[in-house]
């Protein structure tokens, strides 16, 4: 069966840095209390630049990388949850800006497993024969949708975009998403509106997250989703060459590497210098494995996320 291959990557992130000693001065925590925690000791900020702008930055990146033009691209799938604008969508910005005007654009809304869904989407797209060329982003912004008055939640996001160019090839060995509705353990609430007709109670327009739950939510569909797309793919978890997470949290990776038993060393992480960049995380990351060479032909790859929704999401691939 025809599916897409990974032709190209690229990524983008912020020239501001955020330390960890930076935050020391805006809110009660500290460089240890942090790292201790989540294992992240910086962030990139985007300060003028929105969404779509990084989106831009991390998709010319991966045409380049690919070999390939805009004008020869039929669609381009963008998961974000934190765009600038309600409509038009951050797809089709990105389109008006690489002159991609063939190329159908849709957004995808599940938080930190939006990478992951636009990556199947995209992968049923070219299966069907309804396109050749998609090109997959995951851009966030989350810095400006959490509270920075809260410890807890204000120390753990950057911001940033990274790019796959999906083409025909047989690389994707197996796919799984899952959701479990539940709208309390991590929201961002509406920003209240001015309708004369809105009787809904007001609620301040941040992150809120239970982080505990979040953890053990985290943890185990970590390793399930893991342990299910390796079964689908005919491996053992043991047998991959490496695993690209999403970058939420140090401690969700190493404990379920630990479960899963699998090394440090075939873990891809950049958590420690990005903080958690929500559905960019991923594809930053393979950007960077990418242009360092890191990636061999026929080695086996899995892609995990989780996130709001809740949502997860996991897949095997070959390079």
């Amino acid at each position: 069966m025809k599916n897409g291959r990974i032709a190209g990557t690229g990524s983008y992130v912020p020239e501001t840095i955020w330390k960890n000693e930076d935050l020391e001065k805006m809110v009660e925590t500290s460089d240890a209390w942090i790292r201790e925690r989540t294992g992240i000791g910086a962030r990139h900020i985007a300060g003028e630049e929105t969404v779509a702008q990084m989106a831009v930055k991390a998709a010319r990146r991966a045409l380049e990388n690919a070999g390939i033009c805009s004008t020869e691209l039929d669609l381009i799938l963008v998961g974000t949850s934190s765009s600038e604008s309600i409509f038009p969508n951050t797809a089709c910005l990105v389109q008006d800006e690489i002159g991609a005007f063939r190329a159908a654009c849709l957004d995808v809304s599940a938080a930190c497993t939006g990478f992951l869904a636009v990556y199947e989407l995209g992968q049923l797209y070219i299966r069907s024969g309804k396109a050749k060329n998609v090109l997959l982003i995951g851009a966030d912004a989350l810095s400006r949708l959490v509270d920075w008055n809260d410890r807890s939640t204000c120390v753990l996001f950057g911001d940033g975009a990274g790019a796959v160019l999906l083409g025909e090839g047989d690389s994707l060995q197996s796919i799984h998403l899952t959701a479990k509705g539940d709208p309390q353990v991590l929201c961002i609430p509406q920003p209240p509106s001015n309708s004369p007709f809105d009787i809904l109670p007001p609620q301040q327009p941040f992150l809120q997250m239970n982080g505990k739950e979040v953890y053990k939510f985290a943890v185990s569909a970590f390793c399930s989703d893991v342990t299910e797309v390796c079964s689908q793919a005919g491996i053992q978890p043991q047998q991959l060459d490496w695993l690209i997470p999403h970058q939420a949290n140090l401690r969700i990776i190493e404990s379920a590497l630990h479960k899963l038993k699998l090394p440090s060393q075939r873990c891809l992480t950049g958590i420690q210098r990005l903080g958690n960049t929500s559905a960019a995380s991923i594809p930053i990351v393979l950007d960077e494995a990418n242009t360092k060479g890191l990636l061999h032909p026929g080695d086996w790859i899995a892609l995990s996320a989780f996130g709001a929704g809740l949502t997860t999401g996991a897949c095997v691939l070959r390079w």
